[in-house]
This record gives C-alpha cells, structure tokens and sequence, in this order.
C-alpha cells in the first residue's frame, strides 16, 4: 500500500481526536460477552467446567489488511487469542480512522503510525504506542527505472506525486541535503487517492510507498523500480510504522487485559516470522479479496522485518521517538517538544 494513504487517514484523524475523549465502552462489551468456544484451558479441564468466557474486544486497522496485519490475523486463526480469553475481531478503520476508535473506546486496540501518534500526544489526546510491528522504516520515494532516479539528488527537476502534507517536502529535504540536492527544485503535485502505478504513467515520477506491498507488487508486474528508502539516507527518518496503540484508559483499567492482547500478538507474528508462508496462507483466507502471489511474496520479504534486530518482537527504544519528534521540532512542524515516555511502553510485551 502507498504511505499516503495510511498516512493521510492518520493525520486527517488528529483534530477529531483532540476532542474524542476516552468513552466508556473500552472496546470490550464489558468483558461480559460469552462465547460458546472454550479456550484449551478450559477444555483440558473436567467434563462439568463450564465452558470459559471470552472478552470480546476490536482491533482496529489503519487501512486495508495487508502484511503488516499478518501476525493479528495468525493470532486469531490459531488460537492464541482464545488461549489468552480473547474473541478479537479485526476491523477496517472507515471514515473515523484507528486512532479515534481507540481513543473513544469503540477498539481497544489499534495500528496507527509513529508520525500520527507524535501530533496526537501533543494535542493531549490520550493513545500510547504499546508495540512496534516492524522494527525499522520499509517505506521511501520509488520511481520507476526509466526515470533515472538513483540517488535523492535526482529529485531535481522530477515531479513528485504526494497528498500536501509538510512532512513530504522535510522528508525529501532531509535525505537531499546531504546529497547537495536542492528540494525546491523539485515539482509537488498532490495525487490524493491515484493508485501510484496509475500516477507513474500519467504525471508524476516518484511517490512515497511502502516497499512490502507496492514494491513488491511492481516486482510481480515486471515493473522494476528503483527505491531510495528513508531510513538509508535520514536516520531520524527510520521510525516505527506501523505501530499497535492502545489508550491510557485501557491501560490504566484493564492493564492484563492489554498483557494478555500482546502475549497473543506477539505469538502471531513469531508465526509469521518463522513461517512466512503458511502465514501468508492464513491472511489469504481470512482475507480473500487480496491476491494470494502479491500476499505470498510480500510475506517473504517482509517476515524477517518484523522482528529484526530487535531483542523481541515490538519493542520499542526511546531515541527511535525522540530523533523523530527532535527533528519535527526543529524544522517547526511541531510547536512543543515531545514528551516521549509517555508516547510509548514496552511494558505490556511478553519477555521473550
């Protein structure tokens, strides 16, 4: 998927979120609702246990399923939600966006991005990051081969296809500075919703993409691109994207609620490291409409991201938050620093 599309959505979200609130519902029905399915705890039990009960809670995605999204759609087919009393349903975001069903309660739990969460702490709205889903940035500007653009310096005299947020125009800048290039050199024209494979054909040269999916879909349509990640060039650019958040009502009400939402998860997308394919098969089913050659093969190249280099899966380090909002502050896109520790938590992971 393009960044500009979970992107927009985020960042669109951050006015209604700043007057959301927290509402009462948690996103769990209560935790009263009951499921006629016992978990494995309960039926390796005696034949008079009564079957356990599930907390029925939400999950919110940041745009439509794709890879990033595997591990939650794993823990689900497999069990491990049940394992931890959980019957977790899996929703797009629609018009409100994952960050305000969060907050408001309608999902306990939600994917968002570290960008979004950075203006939405600073505008007092009350989400927190609780895991990164891939360690590393895997998204950056793509063009395709016959453009010629190999490094961020090419950028001159190009015309860049984007949705006129700020942020587009720092990125760029940060990465061609170093390189002598000039940004202002550099065409902006705002695409909105244009498929980027579209947009390419038509009057554009490069795009900001997700390379797991877009790029990975050019490799299977013949179409190469050349693919100058962020992260190589900016290191306060390699962030946390997506992220999974919860809201401080959450975590203060139910916090074993939110261990056990993680523990689950973290077993999900330990699946989909080690089994990249059968994991790409359970996204297929659950999600059809999807293309099962796409899936597969963004699916291989995107499973040993998640974890990386990391010490365990999701977790998240203070200077990754603090480079981000640091140099946000200092190009004045943002009007306060970032109070990092209280943006994020590793507390709720499993240790190992």
């Amino acid at each position: 998927m393009g960044v500009k599309k979970s992107l927009m959505l985020c960042l669109t979200c951050i006015l209604s979120l700043s007057i959301a609130g927290c509402g009462s519902n948690n996103g769990n029905n209560g935790g009263n609702a009951a499921s006629t399915a016992a978990s494995p705890e309960a039926t390796a039990g005696a034949a008079t246990d009564a079957p356990k009960e599930l907390t029925k809670i939400k999950v919110a995605l940041d745009w439509t399923p794709n890879t990033n999204h595997t591990g939650l759609y794993a823990a689900k087919e497999l069990g491990y939600y049940e394992e931890e009393g959980l019957d977790v349903e899996i929703v797009q975001p629609g018009a409100a966006g994952a960050d305000t069903m969060v907050t408001s309660g309608e999902a306990a739990f939600g994917i968002s991005a570290q960008e979004a969460l950075t203006l939405a702490r600073l505008q007092n709205v009350p989400i927190v990051s609780i895991a990164a889903i891939i360690q590393h940035n895997t998204s950056g500007f793509a063009a395709p081969k016959d453009r010629k653009i190999t490094s961020p310096k090419d950028f001159e005299g190009k015309t860049y296809g984007g949705w006129g947020s700020p942020a587009e125009e720092a990125a760029m800048k940060a990465i061609m500075d170093p390189e002598g290039g000039d940004v202002k050199k550099v065409k902006l024209v705002n695409i909105g919703e244009a498929d980027y494979f579209t947009a390419v054909k038509r009057d554009i040269d490069f795009a900001w993409i997700f390379y797991a999916w877009t790029g990975i879909e050019a490799e299977l349509r013949g179409e190469p691109l050349d693919m100058l990640y962020l992260k190589d060039y900016a290191p306060q650019l390699d962030y946390y994207t997506p992220v999974l958040t919860t809201s401080e009502k959450e975590i203060a009400e139910q916090p074993e609620l939110v261990k056990a939402f993680l523990k689950a998860t973290s077993k999900g997308y330990q699946y989909a490291i080690d089994k990249p394919e059968e994991a790409a098969a359970i996204l297929t089913k659950a999600v059809p409409d999807l293309d099962p050659k796409l899936v597969l093969a963004s699916q291989k190249w995107l499973s040993p991201k998640y974890k990386d280099d990391a010490a365990r899966w999701g977790e998240q380090k203070a200077e990754v938050w603090q480079n981000y909002a640091d140099w946000m502050y200092g190009l004045k896109l943002l009007d306060q620093q970032l109070d990092v520790d209280s943006t994020f938590t590793n507390e709720f992971l499993p240790e190992n």
